[in-house]
């Protein structure tokens, strides 16, 4: 098919913006060249007009359980297609897939099934596994399930570790648990990020943690000890520690639209990584569900007693990110691109558009609508607007 040039585009590389914006894209689906209208046209390239579009990095999302009634822990390959389609229609171009609390059984059915399908999907991209529990704090365990949680065993985190076959690029735990340290160690030095959540430590705690490699919050805010003037807790060091990158739900229902607003002008962009947190029933309409119930695109358990994932999808966080915060777009869009593909341990391929990176990238229009969605030069989604 030959190289493909991008012309007439706003083109946000992550680096600059560039008005009336060209990017040549190879065969193989990198990006060769960048540039403006002065950039030539390779002979016999085809050429794709953007019309003025935005043309964006593709959003890449370190947390997502699932979408469109799939679900990651399904263990299946439809499952976790689907979960891929459902979010490349909404900008996201590479993602985690998060596992959730449970037996041990169904983790490493859900690890192994996820390892053999990394770079399969036909959507947005699984780029690798982030592993939520099953290593956490009752305190705050939110919707996680109170039966399943347990210590970490040495045992077991090498079944798990050997189960998703090298592909677990996260790994959220309590640090202040009985082995929680030790586990940090040992996943730090297999070159695994290292998450805070679902954690009740203390600010002391969590220097400790950091100090042995842990260098991320999970769902700032949401399932952590709060912030108080006399112990800052969990919520309290992810805005003081410099180190730690802080995740964060960005719908106005986890996080209060002030706060997200605090949260970037304490942390700025750069350590700030928006995630959706998504689950099974994103993008289904109101109702009931299994164990939980969507109502308003508020996702809860049927008991109203916690928060149970989101309904969220990348774009929106963006829209509301801008909404919530005044600030544009280039400021924004490091949380959304190269901080997920940094904590992910995927820059050196994703998260800006850079020659020799993957050509991971989204069309908006000037009003942020999705206009398509492209991995590796492939569109995997066009809108039918």
């Amino acid at each position: 098919m030959g190289e493909t040039i991008w012309i007439n585009a706003k083109l946000y590389s992550g680096h600059r913006v560039i008005e009336n914006g060209r990017m040549i894209v190879t065969e193989g689906g990198t990006i060769r060249a960048l540039g403006d209208e002065l950039l030539p046209v390779p002979a016999h390239a085809r050429v794709m007009d953007c019309k003025g579009a935005l043309l964006l990095p593709g959003f890449i999302d370190v947390h997502i359980h699932g979408g469109n009634g799939y679900g990651m822990m399904e263990a299946t390959y439809e499952a976790l297609d689907g979960i891929s389609r459902f979010h490349a229609r909404h900008g996201t171009t590479a993602f985690l897939a998060t596992t959730s609390t449970s037996a041990k059984e169904t983790i490493v059915r859900a690890l192994r099934n996820a390892a053999e399908h990394i770079g399969r999907t036909s959507g947005s991209e699984l780029a690798g596994i982030h592993l939520e529990g099953p290593y956490l704090d009752e305190l705050r365990r939110g919707a996680q399930s109170k039966e399943h949680l347990r210590l970490p065993v040495p045992a077991e985190i090498d079944e798990f570790y050997e189960a998703a076959g090298g592909h677990i690029r996260l790994v959220t735990l309590a640090p202040e648990i009985e082995g929680g340290m030790e586990t940090i160690r040992h996943f730090v030095g297999k070159g695994i990020t290292v998450s805070a959540g679902h954690s009740d430590a203390t600010f002391a705690q969590i220097q400790k943690a950091a100090s042995l490699g842990l260098n991320h919050t999970t769902h700032h805010f949401n399932g952590m000890s709060p912030l108080h003037h006399r112990e800052p807790g969990l919520a309290g060091a992810g805005l003081i520690l410099e180190e730690l990158t802080t995740e964060l739900i960005c719908d106005g229902i986890h996080v209060h639209p002030a706060v997200v607003k605090l949260l970037f002008e304490m942390k700025k962009p750069e350590k700030v990584c928006m995630i959706t947190d998504a689950v099974t029933p994103a993008g289904l309409p109101d109702g009931e569900y299994g164990d939980v119930v969507v109502r308003s695109g508020e996702i809860t358990l049927k008991n109203g007693s916690s928060l149970a994932g989101s309904s969220l999808t990348m774009l929106q966080a963006l829209k509301n990110a801008i909404r919530f915060t005044g600030y544009p777009i280039e400021k924004l869009l490091p949380s959304m691109t190269i901080v997920p593909a940094r904590q992910a341990r995927l820059d050196r391929v994703k998260g800006t558009l850079t020659p020799g990176k993957h050509a991971d990238f989204v069309l908006l229009t000037p009003e942020l609508e999705l206009v398509s969605t492209h991995v590796r030069g492939v569109e995997v989604y066009r809108s039918e607007a």
